[in-house]
């Protein structure tokens, strides 16, 4: 039977998703425009004035935003509400010297907790439920969405954090955790150390909510048989509110974005066109409830799809598929577009983990790029030539899906880094070079 947090508005019409929309676009829009100089001086720099967006229908006209603008703006440049009414912010790592601070009013925590306690819902839980939140806390988003979304709903919450794998695991067993949020990545480390420890019958959990960095369906999967659950994937970003923005139903084929609290478009991320639903492109968000940091236009440079098909699970959202990857992580080797969800997909098809690791340098002018992938149990105890064929089998399969030649080295077990939060998939050597 499928669960509502909040059914009235998870299934409602079209026409009235869209009357919402347009009631808050507007609502929004006077806000910043009366109380954030920064975006008044974009729409005017565009020539665009309150009343030139009537609707939704106009929203193409205003201005996008961008990290770039974020980090200009740095630390109070956008926002709209005075400090005063402000009581958090949440912040992304900087690799510029300036990080993406995010600003919230108490109405802005509770949406947000609401919008994740949709995703917990969806994904089967109830008060009776005991959720272990593993992403990070402080100013990472990912541990306080999901825990105030866990309290929203009454379920036992375990705020773990990430790391301590030892008491994870333990907590896991002992409080017999029901539904695991956290990164896909860390989720397969510990399923990877719940069999090492011969503690895999033990464990009561039935669902997981992964988000935070790209996965693949292969990756799904894999995690799904060697944990026992069902995957339900999560989306946002920190200058959004943080997860939530949209999430998984048990039909598992897309994220249901929250129309009412997100307005979204795809659009061309070279020419900024917007595109039709159905077409790849690159995701634009629309804050339409938030008090202290709405954004307009956001860009977010993930590469997705839209569907208005409509969904078993009888929710109205829109949906958004599994971000492909990334318009700013897509790697240039030889003139090709690579992006490493790719990559990962010729592993997971090929019986491999999802332990890997792509390396890119150049030698001279020429590029070049090597996918180290820790060999399996199986493989463990192959000869020397056995592995030597596997290596040219997925490096065969890697210049099918890629049209580029890519090294393959098999490595032995746990010569890969873990990463208890994000894994890093990448580097790129290149960069040294300048």
């Amino acid at each position: 039977m499928t669960r509502y947090y909040q059914k009235e508005i998870e299934t409602a019409s079209p026409e009235q998703i869209r009357e919402w929309q347009n009631e808050r676009l507007l609502k929004t829009l006077q806000h910043v425009w009366d109380n954030n100089k920064y975006y008044r001086k974009k729409m005017i720099d565009r020539g665009v004035l309150v009343g030139d967006v009537r609707s939704v229908d106009d929203l193409w006209k205003l201005p996008f935003l961008t990290k770039d603008d974020l980090r200009e703006a740095y630390p109070y440049g956008l926002m709209s509400a005075p400090l005063s009414d402000c009581v958090r912010i949440q912040s992304t790592s900087g690799t510029t010297g300036k990080r993406v601070v995010a600003f919230y009013t108490q109405a802005d925590v509770d949406l947000w907790e609401e919008c994740c306690a949709r995703a917990i819902v969806a994904a089967g839980g109830t008060k009776d439920d005991v959720v272990q939140v593993c992403y990070g806390y402080g100013l990472f988003t990912g541990g306080p969405g999901l825990n105030g979304g866990s309290h929203k709903v009454g379920c036992l919450t375990l705020p773990m954090s990430s790391g301590n794998t030892e008491r994870q695991l333990q907590f896991m067993t002992d409080l017999e955790a029901t539904i695991l949020c956290c990164t896909p990545s860390y989720a397969a480390y510990l399923a990877e150390s719940l069999y090492e420890k011969g503690m895999r019958d033990q464990i009561k959990l039935k669902a997981g909510i992964f988000g935070a960095e790209a996965w693949t369906e292969e990756m799904r999967h894999d995690i799904e048989e060697k944990l026992g659950i069902k995957a339900y994937d999560i989306y946002g970003l920190t200058e959004l509110s943080g997860p939530g923005v949209s999430f998984e139903c048990e039909e598992q084929s897309g994220m249901h974005i929250n129309e009412d609290h997100f307005i979204v478009e795809t659009i061309d991320p070279e020419t900024g066109r917007v595109l039709p639903d159905g077409e790849r492109g690159e995701l634009v968000f629309t804050s339409i409830t938030k008090q202290a940091f709405p954004l307009l236009r956001y860009r977010t440079k993930d590469i997705a799809v839209l569907s208005r098909e409509k969904c078993s699970c009888g929710r109205t959202f829109v949906k958004m598929s599994k971000p492909m990857g990334r318009s700013d992580d897509m790697l240039i080797i030889k003139g090709v577009n690579v992006f490493p969800s790719q990559i990962e997909t010729v592993l997971m098809n090929k019986g491999l983990t999802s332990n890997y690791q792509i390396v890119v340098d150049r030698l001279g002018t020429t590029d070049s790029i090597e996918v180290k992938v820790e060999m399996t149990p199986e493989l463990f105890s192959d000869t020397i030539n056995s592995i030597e064929v596997r290596e040219r089998e997925i490096t065969d399969a890697l210049k099918s899906m890629l049209g580029i030649y890519a090294k393959v080295s098999i490595v032995e077990p746990k010569s890969i880094v873990r990463s208890e939060g994000k894994a890093v998939r990448v580097i790129d050597k290149r960069k040294l070079y300048g």
